[in-house]
């Protein structure tokens, strides 16, 4: 096993995409080489050396329903994101977006349909923009999720 591991460790991004989608049977949401390398190592040792007890899974799932989640507007930080992190590429319904605009701050919360600005709900990020500034804007340069210029 110690020398599959070598192998997945020395392939490219493309082979490990490739070999996670065998493995997994679906793509991989990451495209990282580490990332993918040892997640497929780890369905490999699960696959041969046997999953978590069934006493283990069992008190794993104990954990979890005692863990206290915060309210997803106080996950998703409003403010300035790490420089190599960059904006959010999804946005995911309970996300709450801020702006500053004219001394004013712009509060969106993002639904599965839609946007809620200020109780009205919204079709776009655009729309949101444009009602909170009268004119026209692209919603994602607007709350700060692109920049301008910036590639699809």
């Amino acid at each position: 096993m110690a020398a599959e591991i070598a192998e997945l460790q020395a392939m490219d991004v493309a082979h490990l995409a490739e070999r996670y989608e065998a493995v997994f049977g679906k793509r991989p949401r990451v495209r990282h080489r580490a990332w993918l390398w040892k997640r497929i190592a780890w369905k490999m040792q699960e696959h041969r050396l046997g999953g978590l007890s069934k006493v283990a899974k069992a008190r794993l799932e104990e954990l979890i329903g005692e863990i206290e989640l915060p309210p997803i507007e106080d996950v998703v930080p409003p403010g300035p994101r790490h420089p190599n992190q960059g904006p959010p590429k999804a946005l995911l319904p309970g996300m709450v977006l801020t702006r500053r605009w004219r001394d004013q701050e712009i509060r969106v919360r993002v639904l599965k349909d839609g946007f809620e600005w200020e109780g009205q709900v919204l079709a776009s990020l655009s729309a949101v923009a444009r009602a909170v500034t009268g004119t026209h804007w692209n919603g994602r340069l607007f709350f700060g999720l692109t920049k301008r210029g910036a590639s699809r």
